[in-house]
């Protein structure tokens, strides 16, 4: 790693991605499951879940002779090592499960798991594109307004000291403008005058998340995409941004020397289409069936083993809806194609 000055989205992409000592594709690393636990690894259900989502897809497609599933930000390959677990035989024989992630492919993957280091081309997917918790890996620069409330570029070095550089200007601009809500965007509809800004404010310019993500949805010839991520909306944008790092499972200060994750919370609501859905996956996950209700105590009694299954699965499903934690995350789902709308509505359901 080098320690000269930069926007830390070009630090982030070094420190993540560094072809020989990146967070994420150093070689022999644990992958994401050693430094923090995303839904894929809180339980079993999550797979269970998209499966769920999937044969939804797949129905509403009219079953194609070939349907994908495209896990993008893959990890180690758990979700869809996962989903081909519990897929029925009928569905499984035409899956065709892709992983896009930029490290090496694991050692031991099943073998029908395609793994790649791009997405795959504009139209060439029918199924289902999943993303969990990709996004906030899609670096991003950091803009803090100075002394006199203007909004400028933060640099960093590898050892994650930071200065403010030049003015936002240009496309990143338009966006603090247009997606942050005010006071860092005083030109905004209800914004602060300018020049009145408070030093110290610090918001992540989402652009490149937009286009990443338009991108993804772009790989659909007809389907649906789904991100689901740690998310924040216009009006409620944190005011000192949400930057943070992550190692062995603790939060830590972001130091972009790829020692750490290095992660900020998405604007969903600036990536999403015009025909995008958005939910929070307490209502996701319920409306694919997974529940957090206790069992009923008398099965104690009747089955005692059975009941201790029931608790345990009711506690990983409180988990993975709870509204405080991942529950609270958000899922922007994209039809591509008039079929797979609203596949978690009632109606859809």
């Amino acid at each position: 790693m080098t320690n000269e000055w930069c926007g830390w989205r070009e630090a982030t992409e070094r420190a993540l991605y560094g072809p020989d000592d990146g967070f994420y594709t150093r070689p022999g690393g644990p992958g994401p499951a050693g430094h923090f636990r995303t839904s894929v690894h809180v339980s079993d259900l999550y797979a269970g879940a998209v499966a769920t989502l999937l044969r939804r897809v797949d129905t509403a497609l009219g079953h194609p002779d070939e349907l994908a599933l495209v896990d993008v930000g893959a990890g180690r390959g758990e979700l869809l090592t996962g989903v081909l677990a519990v897929l029925p035989g009928e569905v499984a024989a035409r899956l065709r499960p892709c992983a896009v992630e930029r490290a090496a492919r694991p050692r031991g993957l099943d073998p029908r798991i395609d793994w790649r280091g791009e997405l795959p081309a504009p139209g060439s997917v029918t199924g289902l594109l999943f993303a969990n918790e990709w996004l906030d890996n899609v670096p991003v620069d950091v803009v803090e307004t100075d002394a006199d409330g203007v909004p400028r570029r933060v640099l960093v070095r590898a050892d994650g000291t930071e200065r403010l550089g030049g003015p936002v200007d240009g496309a990143d601009a338009e966006w603090l403008r247009r997606w942050w809500a005010p006071p860092l965007a005083p030109d905004a509809p209800g914004g602060t005058a300018p020049g009145a800004l408070p030093p110290g404010l610090r918001a992540e310019i989402g652009r490149p998340r937009d286009e990443a993500w338009a991108q993804a949805v772009r790989t659909l010839r007809a389907g649906l995409a789904v991100a689901a991520d740690y998310a924040h909306e216009r009006g409620a944008r944190p005011p000192f941004g949400s930057l943070t790092g992550f190692r062995d499972g603790r939060e830590v200060s972001p130091v972009p020397d790829g020692s750490c994750d290095i992660t900020a919370h998405v604007a969903l609501d600036a990536c999403a289409g015009p025909s995008a859905e958005r939910l929070t996956q307490r209502e996701a996950l319920h409306a694919l069936g997974v529940d957090g209700r206790r069992p009923p105590l008398a099965l104690a009694a009747t089955d005692p083993s059975g009941y201790v299954r029931a608790l345990s699965s009711a506690g990983a499903a409180a988990e993975l809806t709870d509204p405080a934690g991942l529950g609270g995350f958000g899922w922007l789902l994209e039809p591509v194609g008039g079929a797979c709308a609203g596949l978690l509505t009632a109606g859809g359901a």
